[in-house]
């Protein structure tokens, strides 16, 4: 609802005291019933607020009806900006427009006469609004009647660090209004918001009526400016009533979701006071969260870079680009708006306005069943390595299989380093679906990723609140089991069952009743053995990963991958059958599954023949059949299926001594000439040029068969375009990549219109001599004994069981065909219709749509060309001829001789010439750079020069033999790699990879390599030999306790997030004794990069290494052990404090956890990402203040400084007298800006400079940093320099 605009008079007096006056701006704002205006600038001359004056201010606002208060302040800014205010005064006025008169001048005609005052406030507060004096506040609310008194108490937590030295702030907002947001500066404590210390402060208002929520935030300065907060306390004076505002998070940017501002609503005080209590349900409850989709137009210049802003009006509260719509998503609400735009946000386009007031469009708007919050509370195990970096998912299963939707708990990857740590207990507010009062089951699990995905969860706690909100229901999910693909049973997602409800209930007294009963009644974790049966035709295999979905009316078991086949170690290979096993809770009767593979590895096309599932619980058994293939280049491109459990129809297929092709047309399993079909497959690449008259384009599927000599040929090769394109348009080009079978050598292909005709040479080899053709719609009776077999498996009008069907083959005009798919529709049930496809696939052999005779089947081919890679080969064949029945010959496939084609060697070749000597120099190369193709399975290739037809260099094999040294700690697991030098050049870097012996360079081991096809080098003169170790060294402080020494050995192991390094001897030995009583030693060692130690093993041994030297009452006593990574100083603190017994075995050791890091800025610098910072410089308003210098900006923060940059962009002329110039730089993160340096080199026409200020912005944070300045950068003035050093103002 738009308010109407009316004139305020407003009358401010200053005060009668000393330095009353003052020169900041001043500021208003008018509170009513009706809501509240802008913000009013009171300012309209250079002097005002002088002692003793009064001040009369005309201005235009949103009519707020009856006013209840106003808020007015000033920004502090200027010499003197102390200000004493008197009074106020606030008159609303009446106004109307005079009627036109015709000798009226029109600057006369529309001027408004007032007729009087409607309304007069008074408002006394004689107070100062001084940083300096009273209670230093700069802004005030007054009210016409006497206000409130809040008391605010501030708790800070009790946790380590909690504290803040940050500048706090709070708004409160109620019934009637809100307070604005106030510094909280005089707390009864002299140092504020220290761990475990409750703050109390005095908040004067007007009467806010019962308080709906707070706003609080810090502004992150200070040296420690991270705070958790664990509640508010607000108590109003005058009602003499408490409202409690739980947080208990933090408010600070290397904390938690990094947010230093938090939006806090009431609960109830038994709630808060209970031990323990965890509220972020409640606040979630009470608090809606808005989903926001910004969708930018498609035009040119349409996006932008700038800094976007929203504000959202309701009824309840409010909280160079070209803007299509914006849509705004409340789950809680259930309801989603989209607000149309489709206009510029920009100052040189449309009207130029960057602001846009958007309403909803009535139509777009969506409802749908409001989601309720859930707090999530997942507790993982304290065993080793139990943490996980992997995002973990969750969803929550209702009665009757009614389901959320899948839900991420972690919104990104800073959360995912953050929780989910070992014997960490980590809590989550999710709004998803409502499921109903009774948690059936959950399911639980990570999608593999990050360093360490592997995760032991011991339990989940799911809460959500009474449907009356006056308490809430806690359900326990155990678990206890890894979620890792190299435990367990390799499972990384589980279904949980509840094991017990823990309920409150407020009652009416403000007690809480709680009850805990176990669940006696769960469902049950049911076995279910999965069989995969892949088809017996050519090239059903795949390697491509496959999941599956079971679906039941109780549930389903969510995306399940087949990943370890019972029965074969290769999986889903051609006529094989694999098993799989599945638990998950009872599903009860199933009757659907999900089956689709992930296109990954060379060869992922699948031909799925069926899939039983048997339930072991209650022995039943359910049949999926599927016959197809999950494949993209072939049927309909699809690599997903649903398939509807069916009854085994066995009986009547009996076996069946058919099978089908690649594209599930009938053929015997040899072809026609007795050769398999089975071959290596090879990749092709086919540009198709379509003619460019008029009708040469065609909507039919096109495929290619390859012919080689022997009769070798392909299956059909489907060109089959990408999503979106309809057909081959008139004079387009379309490229495709297929991969088929390698027919040697090349020598014809036949291409072939989807729309197939009746010609023999399509079906040839395919059902050979087994068809029927159709003359005017009357059949000719050519029938086969094949024939007489379907017909009499599924009947015909003349024949017993017919149903009126007759059978047809591969050309049938379109009104039969469409006759019989009918029928076949209606009669599914009487026969098994993929009894047919033994016989007939009805999706290759019948025409798409029409009967060829229809202008949409003809097709002009242009040109067709094919490269073959592995071969080095290209063949261009120029067709201009038809595809088509009612074009040139009529015929729809053609065949074309490679004798009739371009054929080029697409091989590489490098050809050189010496422009002094004319001497040409070749290089020819006819392989694959791939890790995937060919042979060599390389990236880079050497080629030896051919001059004059003669090869300059020979190809030879190298053997590298490599001795490892025979002292301790000799060998190395490291990645080692050597370079050969020789007369002719070197190598290049040869890694030292598949050696003579599986665990290389061990001590006092000889290692072979060999590296065939190398260029001979000549003589060999030198060689380069180096490994990746990282260095390390081991520091141990032994105890100052009695017979903490030791006189053995001791032995370090890291575990690192990258793996595990060797063992690390640290020897002992009479003439330099180690372990000594208060001893500090130190031991170097070098090892491959395991990243970042969490922890490490620690063991006491023997020297001799004899069990025979062990004594049970033999301890070294360790205080502590710092590990230091050599390159990057990065210090591991391990507090062990702990008693390691001698033991033979070096198995017997004891693990103990990193307790502190302390990273090097080298490694810190190492790890900062580039980050875009926005400068804006601000050039004085005085006389002279621009400059036509060439200006220099370095920026100093916490991680280092920007360097140098120039300030310039083209075609503008910068830094002129009061402009405000905006540049962007991308600088690796500097953390807390500290200062900046500004300089000119004094060059141009007049190269003095007056900075006012410099603001930086840093994008990824959005934190904005204010340098003021206000100084000279001139030679000829103030002190002569023409640079400054600035700093941010506090």
């Amino acid at each position: 609802m738009m308010c109407s605009v009316i004139n305020y008079e407003v009358c401010v007096a200053t005060g009668d005291v000393w330095n009353a006056g003052t020169n900041a701006n001043v500021f208003m704002q008018i509170y009513g019933e009706l809501g509240k205006t802008e913000v009013l600038i009171l300012k309209n001359r250079s002097n005002n607020y002088e002692r003793r004056a009064k001040e009369t201010f005309k201005v235009e606002a949103a009519d707020v009806g009856k006013v209840y208060k106003i808020r007015i302040g000033h920004d502090g800014m200027g010499f003197g900006d102390g200000w004493f205010l008197d009074s106020v005064t606030i008159k609303k006025l009446e106004t109307k427009k005079k009627k036109k008169k015709k000798k009226k001048k029109p600057a006369e005609e529309n001027q408004e006469k007032e007729l009087g005052v409607m309304e007069v406030y008074n408002f006394s507060p004689c107070r100062w609004l001084a940083s300096d004096e009273e209670d230093k506040e700069l802004v005030v609310e007054l009210t016409p009647d006497e206000g409130s008194e809040l008391e605010v108490r501030v708790l800070t937590g009790s946790i380590w660090g909690a504290g803040t030295d940050a500048n706090v702030y709070l708004s409160i907002y109620g019934e009637r209004g809100d307070t604005g947001e106030r510094h909280l500066k005089r707390s009864d404590h002299l140092n504020k918001f220290e761990k475990g210390q409750v703050d109390t402060f005095s908040v004067q208002a007007i009467d806010l009526g019962e308080l709906k929520k707070v706003r609080i935030r810090q502004d992150n300065t200070g040296s420690n400016p991270a705070w958790f907060l664990e509640r508010i306390e607000i108590i109003d004076t005058n009602e003499e009533s408490t409202y409690y505002f739980p947080c208990q998070r933090w408010l600070a940017m290397e904390e938690d979701d990094g947010q230093i501002a938090r939006e806090l609503v009431p609960v109830d005080e038994a709630f808060v006071l209970k031990a323990s209590a965890s509220l972020g349900l409640e606040q979630k409850a009470q608090s809606t969260t808005f989903t926001v989709t910004v969708k930018t137009g498609d035009k040119k210049y349409g996006g932008t870079d700038s800094n976007v802003f929203i504000v959202l009006y309701g009824t309840k509260d409010d909280t160079g680009w070209f803007l299509e719509w914006v849509e705004v998503d409340a789950p809680c609400l259930g309801l989603c708006l989209v607000f149309p735009c489709g206009r510029w946000l920009d100052k040189s386009e449309d009207d130029g306005a960057i602001e846009r007031v958007l309403f909803p469009a009535d139509l777009k708007t969506r409802t749908y069943v409001p989601f309720v919050p859930y707090e999530v509370t997942v507790f993982t195990s304290d065993i080793f390595g139990a943490g996980t970096d992997a995002d973990v998912y969750i969803v929550l299963y209702g009665a009757d299989g009614v389901c959320t939707q899948q839900k991420s708990l972690c919104q990104n990857k800073r959360e995912r380093r953050m929780f989910f740590e070992r014997f960490s207990v980590n809590q989550f507010i999710v709004e998803l679906e409502d499921v109903g009062d009774i948690l059936e089951k959950i399911r639980i699990g990570h999608d593999n990723s990050g360093i360490n995905p592997g995760w032991h969860l011991t339990k989940v706690q799911i809460r959500r609140l009474l449907r009356n909100g006056k308490g809430s229901e806690k359900t326990t999910f155990p678990c206890d089991k890894w979620l890792a693909t190299s435990e367990d049973d390799g499972e990384i997602m589980r279904e949980l069952v509840p094991s017990k409800v823990f309920t409150e209930k407020l009652l009416k007294d403000g007690t809480l009743k709680q009850i805990e009963e176990e669940i006696d009644d769960a469902l049950e974790i049911h076995t279910y053995k999965i069989t995969v049966y892949t088809g017996d035709i050519s090239g059903a295999g795949t390697d491509a990963s496959v999941f599956l979905i079971i679906y039941g009316d109780l549930g389903d078991t969510g995306e399940r991958k087949l990943s370890k086949s019972e029965t074969c170690m290769n999986k889903f290979e051609r006529g094989q059958e694999d098993m799989f096993t599945i638990k998950a809770v009872d599903l009860g009767t199933v009757y659907k599954i999900r089956i689709r593979h992930d296109n990954s590895f060379p060869r992922p096309d699948w031909y799925l023949e069926k899939v039983e599932i048997l339930d072991e619980n209650t022995d039943d058994l359910y049949l999926f059949q599927c016959e197809r293939w999950l494949s993209r280049k072939k049927e309909d491109n699809m690599i997903e299926r649903i398939l509807w459990e069916k009854v085994y129809h066995m009986a009547n297929i009996g076996n069946s001594s058919l099978t089908r092709d690649s594209n599930a047309n009938v053929m015997d399993k040899e072809t026609s000439d007795g050769s398999t079909p089975d071959g290596p497959l090879i990749p092709y690449h086919i540009i198709v040029t379509t003619g460019s008259e008029l009708g040469s384009d065609t909507d039919s599927r096109v495929f290619l068969i390859m012919m080689g000599p022997q009769n070798i040929r392909t299956e059909r090769l489907w060109l089959d375009l990408p999503e979106g394109r309809d057909g081959f348009a008139d004079a387009s080009v379309e490229k495709f990549y297929v991969m088929g079978r390698d027919v040697e050598e090349l020598k014809k292909i036949e291409a072939v219109d989807g729309c197939l005709s009746s010609q023999r040479e399509v079906t040839e080899g395919l059902v050979e001599g087994r068809w029927r053709t159709w003359e005017n719609g009357v059949e000719e009776n050519k029938e086969s004994e094949m024939d007489q077999d379907v017909m009499r498996m599924v009947g015909s009008k003349d024949r017993p069981g017919g149903r009126g069907l007759c059978v047809f083959s591969h050309s049938v005009p379109y009104g039969i065909l469409a006759r019989m798919v009918f029928w076949l529709i209606l009669s599914h049930f009487l026969f098994d219709k993929s009894i047919i496809s033994h016989y007939y696939n009805l999706t290759a052999s019948v025409p798409v749509g029409h009967d060829g005779a229809t202008p949409e089947s003809s097709w002009l081919l242009e040109e067709i060309s094919i490269v073959i890679p592995t071969k080095g080969l290209m063949y261009t064949f120029v067709c201009k001829c038809w595809l088509a029945r009612d074009m040139g010959d009529g015929l729809t496939s053609r065949v074309f001789s490679v004798l009739d084609a371009d054929s080029v060697n697409i091989g590489l070749k490098i050809i050189m010439k010496n422009l002094t000597t004319q001497e040409v120099t070749t290089f020819t190369y006819n392989d694959w750079l791939s890790m995937q193709w060919g042979d060599k399975l390389t990236l880079e290739w050497e080629m030896p020069a051919m001059i004059d037809g003669e090869q300059m260099m020979d190809y030879t094999t190298y053997t590298v033999q490599v001795k490892t040294s025979d002292i301790g700690g000799a060998g190395t697991d490291a990645n080692v790699f050597i370079i050969i030098f020789g007369e002719n050049g070197d190598t290049g870097t040869l890694p030292l990879k598949v050696s003579n012996r599986s665990n290389k360079f061990e001590r006092d081991k000889l290692d072979v390599f060999d590296f065939p096809d190398v260029l001979s080098l000549g003589e060999l003169c030198k060689v380069r030999i180096w490994h990746d170790n990282k260095a390390y060294e081991i520091l141990t402080i032994t105890s100052d306790r009695e017979n903490a020494e030791t006189k053995e050995n001791v032995f370090v192991i890291f575990e690192g997030k990258k793996g595990r390094s060797k063992e690390f001897l640290l020897e002992n030995s009479s003439k330099k004794r180690r372990f000594l009583r208060g001893a500090t030693d130190v031991f170097e060692f070098s090892s491959k990069n395991v990243g970042d130690i969490a922890a490490i093993c620690v063991g006491h041994c023997p020297k001799d290494g004899k069990k025979s030297s062990v004594k049970a009452d033999v301890y070294w006593h360790v205080q502590e052990i710092v590990v230091t990574e050599m390159e990057l100083n990065n210090k591991y603190f391990f507090r062990c404090n702990a008693k390691i017994p001698l033991r033979a075995k070096k198995s017997d050791h004891k693990v103990i956890e990193c307790a502190k890091v302390i990273e090097s800025f080298a490694s810190k610098a190492r790890s900062l990402v580039p980050v875009k910072y926005e400068v804006i410089v601000v050039t004085g308003s005085v006389k002279g203040a621009g400059t036509d210098a060439n200006v220099l900006l370095t920026i100093y923060g916490m991680n280092g400084d920007s360097g140098k940059r120039a300030l310039k962009q083209k075609y503008r002329n910068l830094f002129e007298r009061g402009s405000a110039d905006r540049f962007y730089l991308e600088i690796l993160e500097l953390g807390e800006l500290r200062k900046v340096r500004i300089e000119h080199d004094s060059k141009g026409f007049s190269p003095g400079w007056l900075v006012e200020r410099v603001e930086i912005t840093n994008s990824a944070t959005g934190v904005t940093t204010n340098f003021p300045c206000g100084k000279w950068l001139d030679k000829e003035k103030g002190d002569g320099l023409t640079w400054r050093e600035i700093f941010p103002r506090n």
